[in-house]
């Protein structure tokens, strides 16, 4: 029996973190051939069965020869409860996992993996007893022993990041906020890119009430410089940008009422109204506060984001359907803005008309569009 890591299996197990599982088997065959009493080339053989194939039964039957040749190895029971559940066998798990905390009452792992499957087995067990209903009981209770194995997996380990993956997972089943948090924030101690962990931060963050759109969007932006091929928080992202997307047609919608001002479009009866056309001079100058509207609320705003954010808003314009409608009613306001306030009009008339034409748009989605990214 081989009691140390030969060449070829540490070899291997590179390959399977490379996800190289073909050239992987066929280096654990030659080796099994050379020494078939070779524990750790059973166990190897298994991992790469579970990695591409998913093929729970060729995986099982690895670890059984496993432990068939060191009943007792705990790498191999490990192994060999990943097969169970690979083979549809998860409610076998549970016994063999227990084993190995037995076996090994000093390390972590067994402790965490059984926490985290444990809520899962108990859950189906009593699903079975009870006409496919899951007792609340039964529910807590698992819970709470899953609590108490995942705190000794991070006494044991205080430095595995996957104990306290297991102890959020734990906390948010539990509805525990705070505890969740904390966990977030002992992961990213441990791993300041971890994916899940920084885009949960991120999001609570986002959300909080206050935080604009800008602000939410610089700090998906900062996220995803840790962690670029996170698809949360490129959601995001998106969101944040199609907030400031629609900040962008209230200022549109402002010129357009700055426009019905400068004409005098709604004076009340009584009232002395400017007599059309208006002059050259005053139809150039009712430009000047539509430009400073754009300036300070679109342009100046725009320059200070992030180069990521910039680049991400024009991108989602030519990806998402409703941000290139925001940005369609914008530009179709200002052009009734411009319209109403730059030709020399006679009557009042059709300035009203492209008044509600710049204005209905807008008004007809507003109350429902704020979720709209797609």
């Amino acid at each position: 029996m081989t009691a140390t890591l030969h060449p070829a299996v540490e070899r291997a197990g590179l390959l399977i973190d490379l996800q190289r599982y073909d050239e992987a088997r066929e280096l654990l065959a030659r080796r099994l051939a050379e020494d078939p009493e070779d524990v750790r080339a059973w166990v190897k053989l298994a991992q790469s069965h579970l990695g591409d194939e998913k093929d729970g039964a060729k995986a099982l039957e690895a670890t059984e020869r496993a432990l068939t040749l060191n009943p007792e190895d705990i790498g191999a029971l490990v192994m060999h409860a990943h097969a169970l559940r690979g083979a549809g066998r998860f409610l076998d798990t549970e016994d063999v996992l227990r084993q190995v905390i037995r076996l090994a009452p000093d390390h972590w792992h067994g402790y965490a993996l059984l926490a985290n499957w444990l809520w899962r087995i108990r859950g189906i067990r009593s699903g079975q007893a009870n006409g496919g209903q899951v007792r609340r009981e039964d529910h807590d209770a698992a819970l709470r022993e899953a609590g108490e194995l995942v705190q000794e997996a991070i006494r044991l380990g205080p430095e595995e990041v996957y104990a306290y993956e297991v102890a959020w997972l734990i906390a948010d089943m539990a509805g525990n906020r705070t505890v969740a948090d904390q966990m977030d924030e002992a992961i990213l101690r441990l791993d300041p890119q971890h994916e899940q962990a920084l885009a949960r931060r991120t999001k609570k963050a986002a959300t909080a009430p206050g935080v604009k759109a800008a602000e939410a969007a610089t700090l998906y932006a900062d996220a995803l410089a840790s962690a670029p091929d996170s698809e949360p928080m490129r959601h995001g992202l998106d969101e944040a940008s199609y907030r400031l997307l629609r900040g962008v047609r209230w200022l549109a919608l402002l010129c357009l009422a700055l426009a019905a001002v400068g004409i005098d479009l709604f004076a009340t009866e009584g009232e002395a109204q400017r007599e059309l056309p208006l002059p050259v001079g005053q139809r150039l100058w009712d430009l000047v506060p539509m430009a400073v509207v754009w300036v300070l609320g679109a342009l100046l705003r725009y320059r200070r984001l992030r180069a990521g954010i910039r680049v991400n808003l024009r991108s989602l314009v030519r990806r998402r359907l409703w941000p290139r409608v925001v940005s369609g009613q914008a530009a179709w306001a200002v052009l009734c803005a411009l319209s109403i306030t730059q030709i020399p009009w006679t009557e009042r008339t059709v300035p009203q008309v492209l008044f509600w034409a710049g204005l209905a748009p807008s008004v007809a989605t507003m109350w429902f569009d704020r979720k709209k990214t797609g």
